[in-house]
């Protein structure tokens, strides 16, 4: 008998067994194809380009922070260490993401465009509203660091995918990521106090710089990342485009009126000149005849009873019949004023840090210090006090006159201080006489008396005077020379007054029994303790 062979299938009388099928494995999605070279250098041009807008919204916020709040050490440190701390924050948050790394840069970039370009406009807004509440910028920092935070290892991993890379390799592209990081930084950081801010303001600065972040994402999404995209998310991108742009767009339109409405909150009176310049936000109102400037928000002079500040700040100072005067700061032009009418007068030196000040003062308050700054007998320089006093040329001077904004923050601060008072008392010829303007020894007594101690703390006798100024309230001088306490008396050739006379300047060194001398630390460069003191505010 033959040997019964393996069971054929479909042979005659044989079982059949049954077909099994096996099916193919499942194809692994398409891996996202690697960018080329051309790719990757218009990425990290992208790259420079959101980190240029990154710094210009962290510099926009430290200007706010400086006009709204009046920029002190704990808002500029909550800021910048805020900031810093949300980047790392950002990039935690990114790791999620890492696997989407395309749409999710371009929802990014979208949104820091958005949340970037109205900051201003929305702090602004919500300080008219709200006042000087650090939360808001606090709020605002963590916000925009996060999502600047998330950019880079969403980058990282875009310029990897796809990508047979080592440990080499990937040091190689996390250094031209970093270089080009840095190098939009700079391009950030110079194009904020040179370009964006002087040409466009905070608010429309902002919203340009949201623009340019709008038009990185565009790029990427239609562009580089094409094929990193489904339709649906390309699609959905230029939507999400199209509507902030749209915002953006509006807010450019608008924004002088949102500006305009929102500061017109700020100040009792209307306001009929507004002028944001390289170092402060200028203001001035007028109602029924009375102008007013504002500083940085804080009042200079109200036009009603500005002769009682100008003549009790000047008068004293010119009481031996100088010839030679410096004036720092007081670019209103208003005690130039008063010092071109004292006989004798034969040179005022007029330092300024602010060109945009000198040219309100020659154009809408010429009328006020009847061109004062303009006279042959004036040489008005465009410079730091501070800096101008180092390198002081020429002689010294008989008589000087500060008038300072009041040291609200630390760059002001540095004008209130012993090393500032110092090469002010060299600049005094011998028997000279120095007067400053020292805030209020009723609403800060603190400040006040600071500046007595910290004139005092440079080798001048020191005399405190002040005198009651309407819009100011009580407020406080200080005149100083080299020796003994001046004594506070006029010129006998004193030129014609409205408000001071002998018994009034013999009164004003008289304090009342609640607001006596205090005898505190000088506040120095290092110690800028009248900083402090200014931000105590009124003290009974």
């Amino acid at each position: 008998m033959g040997r019964r062979g393996d069971p054929v299938l479909g042979g005659p009388g044989q079982r059949r067994r049954p077909v099994v099928t096996v099916a193919a494995p499942p194809q692994a999605p398409a891996a996202a194809p690697a960018l080329g070279r051309r790719s990757r250098v218009l990425l990290l041009a992208a790259v420079a380009a959101c980190a240029a807008c990154g710094l210009v919204y962290e510099l926009a916020l430290l200007t706010l922070s400086a006009s709204l709040t009046g920029g002190g050490i704990t808002e500029t440190s909550l800021i910048v260490a805020g900031f810093v701390a949300a980047l790392g924050l950002g990039a935690l948050a990114a790791k999620p993401l890492l696997s989407r790394a395309a749409p999710s840069f371009v929802a990014v970039e979208v949104a820091l465009g958005l949340v970037g370009g109205v900051s201003a406009a929305a702090l602004y807004v919500a300080f008219t509203f709200l006042g000087s509440s650090t939360w808001v910028l606090v709020l605002a920092t963590a916000a925009i660091g996060m999502l600047v935070g998330a950019e880079v290892p969403l980058l990282m991993t875009l310029l990897q995918t796809g990508r047979d890379t080592d440990a080499a390799d990937t040091g190689k592209v996390l250094a031209n990521l970093n270089a080009a990081d840095y190098a939009g930084a700079l391009i950030g950081g110079l194009a904020w106090p040179f370009l964006l801010l002087p040409a466009a303001g905070l608010i429309r600065g902002t919203a340009l710089t949201g623009m340019v972040n709008l038009v990185a994402a565009a790029v990427a999404a239609l562009f580089l990342l094409r094929g990193h995209l489904k339709p649906v998310a390309r699609a959905a991108a230029m939507l999400a485009l199209l509507l902030a742009a749209a915002l953006l767009g509006t807010l450019l339109v608008r924004a002088s009126d949102i500006e305009t409405t929102s500061r017109q909150r700020l100040y009792p009176d209307p306001v009929v000149y507004a002028q944001r310049s390289q170092y402060q936000e200028i203001i001035v109102t007028e109602r029924s005849g009375d102008v007013r400037l504002y500083l940085d928000g804080d009042l200079q002079f109200s036009s009603r009873d500005e002769h009682r500040y100008t003549e009790t700040l000047v008068y004293p100072a010119l009481a031996r019949d100088p010839q030679r005067v410096l004036i720092l700061g007081g670019g209103d032009g208003l005690a130039a004023r008063e010092v071109l009418r004292q006989d004798g007068i034969r040179e005022i030196v007029q330092v300024e840090l602010d060109p945009a000040v000198l040219d309100l003062a020659n154009t809408r308050l010429r009328d006020l210090n009847g061109g004062a700054l303009e006279d042959d007998r004036v040489q008005v320089v465009t410079d730091d006090a501070f800096r101008w006093l180092r390198e002081r040329p020429g002689d010294g001077f008989d008589a000087v006159i500060v008038d300072l904004p009041d040291p609200d923050t630390p760059t002001l601060g540095r004008m209130y201080s012993t090393e500032f008072y110092g090469l002010v008392g060299a600049a005094l010829n011998p028997g000279g006489l120095m007067v400053v303007q020292s805030g209020s020894p009723y609403s800060t007594p603190d400040a006040y008396w600071r500046t007595v101690s910290t004139v005092e703390s440079v080798g001048l006798g020191v005399t405190p005077y002040h005198a009651y100024v309407p819009s100011f309230g009580d407020w406080g001088y200080v005149l100083a020379q080299s020796g003994p306490p001046p004594a506070l008396e006029l010129s006998p050739s004193a030129a014609p007054r409205r408000f001071l006379d002998e018994a009034t300047l013999a009164a004003s060194a008289v304090f009342s029994l609640d607001r006596q001398r205090r005898d505190l630390e000088p506040s120095t460069l290092d110690r800028p303790r009248i900083v402090d003191d200014m931000r105590r505010g009124y003290e009974r």
